[in-house]
């Protein structure tokens, strides 16, 4: 009976952890008879509201940046009135629409 031949990655769990023991390649993570770090419900809890928070933390500075690049946007752009901000979605809309036009009078020029 003949063999499949097998890809380099196994598509079976246990294939791969057996191919890794081949190779002397081992998963990263704590070493073999390093005692197991017992967490509490409120060590738990802790952890939870650490890692949140710094999610919020991550989202806002996204947002804070994506704002700042919508502002920037905002300055090139010919507005009128020169007072009238533009939402978010107008201004990428109006960036998209002035990039065409913009483009079409350099190709016909």
């Amino acid at each position: 009976e003949e063999e499949e031949p097998r890809s380099a990655s196994p598509a079976r769990p246990v294939e791969a952890r057996a191919l890794r023991r081949a190779e002397g390649k081992r998963r990263p993570g704590r070493s073999r008879g390093a005692p197991r770090t017992v967490r509490t419900a409120e060590t738990a809890q802790r952890i939870k509201r650490s890692r949140r928070l710094k999610a919020n933390n991550r989202e806002r500075n996204r947002m804070h940046n994506l704002n700042a690049a919508l502002d920037a946007l905002r300055d090139v752009l010919p507005t009128f009135p020169e007072d009238a901000k533009l939402t978010k979605i107008e201004t990428l809309r109006f960036a998209h629409n002035y990039i065409w036009a913009l483009t079409e009078t350099l190709r016909l020029a």
